[in-house]
């Protein structure tokens, strides 16, 4: 058995042209949509994330806003900054790049975005409104794996059982209550679970999303599983590689995305799709 590629790539320009012509249908009604993107230091890979999501939001006629700070600004200073992009109505959604410096909470910044703006799906309150089931914005990778399932589907998982490898408040929990939400039996694990292989063996899908390679082989994939790998790493040689040994597992398992060109283009394009749908609601 050779699995089937599930291509993020083709996917996300499938859902992309939707959001084009939804953007450009609000544009006329009078509502561009608007995204705010805020980068504060120079850390070479948020900078390479900040430009590609600008790029998107231009390429469906999103009005997109840059703002680049030193990594000397202050907390509070950040803080004011969301503040007046909450009060602004040209900005239907706000993103603040991770990392921040050490000196910035986190945390305090997430929690300072309006909810009706929270696009990147961090907040508490956004994660306790997909907990209960209320409407609000999910989280852009673990959206972007569902429609990934979608794609194949696999959209209501009803009977089937799902283990995530990876237990983060970005990806790995808010991925287990989605997998739930479309009816899945989860299981949720990390790198160092006792005999990991005895779980994922019995999955039917399997999400990776621990940031560490090869932490899912062959021998722990049964046959015909569908494998997604939210994993980025690089491997000896500098190539981008996921947390799946691709070349053994695709051997195993029905259906699987590669890395680059998987879940990576999907992220992006989940965003573009929340912040399409604060702007609908921002006119409803």
């Amino acid at each position: 058995m050779t699995a089937t590629l599930i291509d993020g790539v083709a996917l996300s320009k499938q859902v992309r042209a939707e959001v084009a012509l939804r953007a450009a249908a609000l544009t006329a009604r009078g509502t561009k949509p608007g995204l705010a993107v805020v980068l504060v230091g120079d850390n070479p890979a948020s900078q390479v994330y900040v430009r590609n999501k600008v790029k998107a939001c231009e390429d469906v006629g999103f009005h997109s806003v840059l703002e680049k700070y030193e990594a000397t600004m202050s907390e509070a200073e950040l803080l004011a900054r969301v503040e007046a992009l909450n009060n602004d109505p040209t900005i239907h959604g706000i993103l603040v790049q991770l990392p921040l410096p050490k000196h910035i909470a986190s945390h305090k910044v997430i929690e300072a975005i309006s909810p009706a703006k929270d696009v990147d799906g961090f907040a508490v309150e956004s994660a306790g409104a997909l907990m209960v089931g209320e409407p609000g914005f999910k989280a852009c990778t673990p959206y972007g794996c569902m429609k990934m399932l979608e794609s194949i589907g696999m959209a209501d998982l009803r009977g089937k059982h799902a283990v995530v490898i990876g237990r983060s408040n970005i990806v790995g929990k808010p991925m287990a209550m989605m997998l739930l939400q479309a009816n899945a039996t989860v299981t949720i694990c990390h790198s160092g679970t006792a005999d990991l292989g005895a779980m994922t063996r019995q999955a039917d899908v399997i999400v990776a999303a621990v940031g560490k390679q090869k932490v899912l082989t062959a021998d722990m994939v049964k046959p015909g599983a569908v494998v997604i790998d939210v994993g980025m790493n690089r491997n000896d040689e500098g190539k981008l590689c996921g947390d799946v040994d691709f070349e053994g597992v695709k051997q195993v398992a029905g259906w699987i995305t590669p890395v680059p060109g998987g879940v990576g283009p999907m992220t992006i394009t989940m965003l573009l799709v929340n912040t399409l749908e604060s702007a609908e609601r921002a006119t409803s």
